[in-house]
């Protein structure tokens, strides 16, 4: 038998032999988990369970549900949403969950140091965290997986930027939220690249008539200001209301987004608005569970997982506004 004969014959001898090794569970590399039921989309089963900040009835949050949701059914999971503005009776929702022993957890941290044990408890217990929304830059340090969300200080800064170029030069930053860090992360990173005037105004996002009217009062009390920035959709609207009774010509330009808002975008209202796509928050943070139970994926490799910002103007806001009133956008 010539070399090149013998070389053939021992290829064929050799692909039975690396097609059983291949098939052996011995020799599997990242063995799906136990709990996956057959592995394929709709079919892991995992209990999941989506503890936010988001208070009731707030249109941003109903999105970020959605999402979850929606991942929840598209890959068969059980899945849980609870949420809860007090950051310690948020806290508390976590511990449950961790108590009710989910097969992973999705946080958003508006106030991490009042989450920080809850978090880490889960992870002590063995249940894979992702956090999403506010809270990034103590993901990490608290055990979580990843984070998905926008960049809080990188959107700011396109805002004070954008606005900056429109002339602005002494603006007020609405905060819905006291105690979310990362609203005020927007604030200051859009008073940085603005590089006038900006003075954060508290309001309370759970009371829109007071934030009407907290908002007009400001503008009457200080006709020089030209520039009004606010950090949520709902809040965006009553603002536009606001400037029109004191009857200001400051430009408005908000983070968040809704149908209001895309509409609003469209017609000059409001300047731009800055869209973090929630709903792809609370798709990602789920889908990101099941694959690491299912096959130990990981994505950021350490970084925040971009949703965000992208800026809704003229130009877009129509195809978004139909989005956004489908509850997606």
């Amino acid at each position: 038998m010539t070399r090149r004969n013998r070389a053939w014959v021992f290829a064929a001898l050799l692909v039975p032999v690396l097609a059983l090794g291949a098939c052996s569970d011995d020799n599997a590399v990242n063995k799906p988990d136990n709990n996956t039921q057959g592995g394929g989309a709709g079919k892991y089963g995992y209990k999941i369970a989506v503890v936010t900040h988001g208070a009731s009835g707030d249109a941003f949050w109903s999105i970020v549900k959605a999402g979850a949701e929606k991942a929840g059914s598209d890959l068969g999971l059980n899945l849980t949403y609870a949420s809860d503005g007090d950051p310690q009776k948020q806290a508390q929702l976590i511990d449950a969950a961790v108590n009710q022993k989910v097969d992973g957890l999705v946080v958003s941290m508006a106030n991490p140091g009042a989450l920080k044990a809850s978090v880490q408890k889960a992870v002590a217990a063995g249940i894979p965290v992702i956090t999403i929304n506010s809270g990034g830059s103590d993901s990490k340090a608290f055990g979580a997986l990843s984070h998905v969300g926008q960049d809080e200080s990188v959107a700011g800064n396109a805002v004070g930027t954008t606005l900056k170029a429109a002339g602005v030069k002494n603006a007020i930053c609405v905060i819905h939220e006291a105690g979310n860090v990362g609203l005020e992360q927007r604030c200051a990173a859009a008073k940085t690249a603005l590089g006038g005037t900006m003075t954060n105004l508290q309001v309370d996002n759970n009371n829109l008539p007071a934030a009407q009217a907290t908002i007009k009062a400001k503008l009457q009390t200080d006709p020089s200001i030209d520039g009004v920035v606010t950090l949520g959709g709902q809040v965006a609207v009553v603002a536009s209301n606001a400037i029109g009774e004191a009857a200001s010509t400051a430009k408005l330009a908000t983070f968040d987004l809704n149908a209001d808002v895309a509409k609003a975008v469209q017609s000059g209202k409001i300047l731009f608005a800055v869209d973090q796509q929630p709903y792809l928050q609370g798709y990602l943070g789920v889908q990101m569970l099941a694959l690491y139970k299912s096959n130990l994926n990981v994505l950021g490799g350490g970084q925040t997982v971009l949703t965000g910002p992208t800026l809704v103007t003229k130009d877009n806001a129509a195809q978004i506004e139909k989005l956004a009133a489908a509850g997606t956008r």
